[in-house]
Order: structure tokens, then C-alpha cells, then sequence
């Protein structure tokens, strides 16, 4: 395995450009979305610029990788809502007199309630809940892309949250723990992985397919839009640098049967 000038790592790097051209036409034979595609790509594109700007690809084929366009994105999904009655019923399907079914109750609450990502959701601590204007919040909330936010939980989610942190016993640092065999909470958090199960195991109780943890983000959008919430409020607890983004988790669509600019207040009387 030699690293001399003009190689890494033995690689033949004219055959991986021919290679890279076909890549996107291999990775959509998979099925991946064309998210997913670019986002690889965009990998081998970083690793051939660094090599040429270590002298271990040519410029010129180093050029010659970053040209070759990623997949295109026809359309947009069809997002995944749940109404207020499918979301109410949803959060309260774990059982609450057992630990694992309060944890869940509150992992299901939190998505819901806050609108969190599970990311965001399996790194939150108990130091991250404080009072902020008379109210509860998730303060200084570290999300995709490194922006911060402040979250403010509802009521309800604080009391879900608060039950299961008595049950457990938690005091002090990750929010959530695994629960043993035996019904006692331990480790220290939980993964990503476990926030996905949750979501899926309680979703598949109530006979609804494809319920994953995002949707939960989605809807709570959607119930914030739909019980009157503008669109720049929204914004803010979500985490989204534009209200373009915000729209789409919404469903945004133009309503003419009741037009926003049917009652101005200044029509003639």
C-alpha cells in the first residue's frame, strides 16, 4: 500500500472517473433517493480534491470528477401527516404504568409536542429544560447544521416528560435511558436507533404503515399551522433557516373556497 506522489493507496484514479460517471445510474438501479445519491457523490468529489491538493490526483482529473452532475431531483415527496386525532391517540398508546411504556409515552410526546429531530431527541439532557417566560423550554437546542433554538414544550409534554423521569429516577444528564429486563432504567441515553423503534412499534399497533419519526416533525408543523400558527413562529421551534422548508413540512396549498383575502375588514357594508 504505497502513499509516494501520484498515487493513494494504489487506486487507479482514470478508471474511477470513468467509474463516477456510471455511479449515479448504479445508485438509482438501488433505489436510493436522489438526496441520498448526491450526498455520496459529493464524498468522492471531496476526496479527489484533497488528493489533487495533496499532488496525488492531477488537476486535471480531479476536474474532471467535480464536473460530472449529480442525479436530479424530479418533484417532491408526498409527505406523512397525522391528523390531531391519530397524534393524540398515538402518544398515549404505551402503556403507563410500566417504565418502558412511560419512556415511550415521553419520546412520543416530545416528537409530537416539540417537533424534534431523533437525532436531537436522544441528545437532549435534563440541563437542557428550563424556565423561559414563565414557561418550560428546551434552551440551546444544537440542530442540523449547527444552528441553535429554543424550543418551548407544551404543557402536556412537560407532564408526560415529568412521569417518566420520577418513575425512572432521573436527575441529572441524558433525558432518556434504556430500560432492562427487569423494568429499571440504565445506561446513559439512548440511540437514534431506539427512537426509530419506538416510533415504529407504536405506529404498527394502530395499523398505520410508514410512520417514521419525521412524520411526527411533520405533523406537529401542521397542527401548529392548523390551529393557527403563522408560518414564522413555526419556523422557529423547528429549526428552519427558510419558511420555503416550512411550507413544504406543512402541506402548504392555496385554499380559494375561503380565500385569505376574503374578509380584509375593509369591505363596503
Amino acid at each position: 500500500m504505497s502513499s509516494s506522489p501520484g498515487t493513494v493507496l494504489n487506486l487507479d484514479w482514470p478508471s474511477i472517473k470513468l467509474r463516477f460517471c456510471g455511479i449515479g445510474f448504479h445508485l438509482e438501479e438501488r433505489g436510493l433517493a436522489p438526496g441520498t445519491i448526491n450526498v455520496r457523490m459529493a464524498a468522492v468529489r471531496r476526496l479527489a480534491y484533497e488528493a489533487a491538493d495533496s499532488g496525488l490526483l492531477s488537476p486535471e482529473l480531479a476536474a474532471g470528477i467535480h464536473r460530472v452532475k449529480g442525479v436530479r431531483k424530479l418533484g417532491s415527496r408526498l409527505g406523512n401527516w397525522l391528523t390531531a386525532g391519530e397524534a393524540a391517540a398515538l402518544w398515549q398508546v404505551p402503556d403507563g404504568q410500566t417504565l418502558t411504556g412511560n419512556r415511550n409515552r415521553a419520546i412520543l410526546a416530545i416528537l409530537l409536542g416539540c417537533g424534534l429531530r431523533r437525532r436531537e431527541l436522544a441528545e437532549l439532557t435534563l440541563q437542557s429544560l428550563q424556565r423561559r417566560e414563565e414557561r418550560w423550554a428546551i434552551v440551546d437546542l444544537i440542530g442540523k447544521g449547527r444552528h441553535i433554538r429554543t424550543v418551548p414544550v407544551p404543557n402536556w409534554v412537560k407532564e408526560t416528560l415529568d412521569a417518566w423521569l420520577t418513575a425512572a429516577g432521573i436527575e441529572g444528564g441524558p433525558l432518556f435511558r434504556c430500560v432492562c429486563g427487569a423494568g429499571k432504567a440504565w445506561g446513559h441515553g439512548i440511540s437514534q436507533k431506539t427512537v426509530w423503534h419506538v416510533v415504529k412499534k407504536t405506529a404498527a399497533s394502530m395499523n398505520i404503515p410508514r410512520l417514521a419519526p419525521h412524520d411526527l416533525r411533520r405533523s406537529c408543523a401542521r397542527l401548529c399551522h392548523d390551529s393557527g400558527g403563522e408560518l414564522e413562529q413555526i419556523q422557529f421551534p423547528l429549526g428552519q433557516v427558510s419558511v420555503q422548508t416550512t411550507e413544504r413540512y406543512i402541506g402548504c396549498k392555496q385554499r380559494l373556497r375561503i380565500a385569505v383575502n376574503d374578509r380584509l375588514g375593509i369591505e363596503p357594508g
